[in-house]
């Protein structure tokens, strides 16, 4: 499936996409972090049939129930000026065993190669958290590894029992 990312002036982003079925929709990004769910006409993929606005804590809901997997969003200006070495930014979803559990339960260095230099949360940005530090749903990790590493981290999160490299 490919995604579509629009910039909207004065407005955000919209994220678009056909699903195999045919059926084209959306999600408009909002700056004020308003989501709105679009399902377009079949005939004209410009024209929406159906809106749906979701505020942020909404939006975050409905992510978390159509997929409990981690969201990978790769830091390309670190990876063009490093090469070899990835920078991610991965969101905790509400299903991971980790939840409301110590960063050093996931053991991620020594079990996936990353490196967890930072944690978002909210508007606060935790730099080198301590092992102590206790993980929330939500909570955005931002990770220093090659390729591998990332993805490795992102199925460790996810609880993918495997992941033991």
């Amino acid at each position: 499936m490919t995604m579509e990312r629009i910039a909207l002036p004065g407005v955000g982003i919209r994220w678009s996409t056909t699903t195999r079925a045919g059926q084209r929709l959306g999600v408009v990004c909002h700056r004020s972090g308003r989501r709105d769910f679009v399902l377009y006409d079949p005939d004209d993929t410009d024209q929406a049939l159906c809106t749906i606005a979701l505020d942020p804590d909404e939006a975050r809901w409905v992510a978390d129930v159509l997929d409990e997997t981690v969201t990978v969003d790769h830091l390309t200006e670190l990876e063009r000026q490093v090469e070899g070495v990835s920078a991610a930014r991965l969101r905790l979803p509400a299903g991971s065993p980790y939840v409301d559990r110590p960063l050093g339960a996931t053991r991620a260095r020594r079990r996936t190669g990353a490196s967890i230099v930072a944690v978002v949360r909210g508007e606060q940005v935790i730099t080198a958290p301590d092992p102590d530090f206790l993980l929330r749903t939500d909570d955005t990790l931002v990770a220093v590894a090659d390729r591998r590493g990332v993805a490795a981290l992102a199925d460790l999160l996810a609880g993918d029992p495997a992941i033991s490299r």
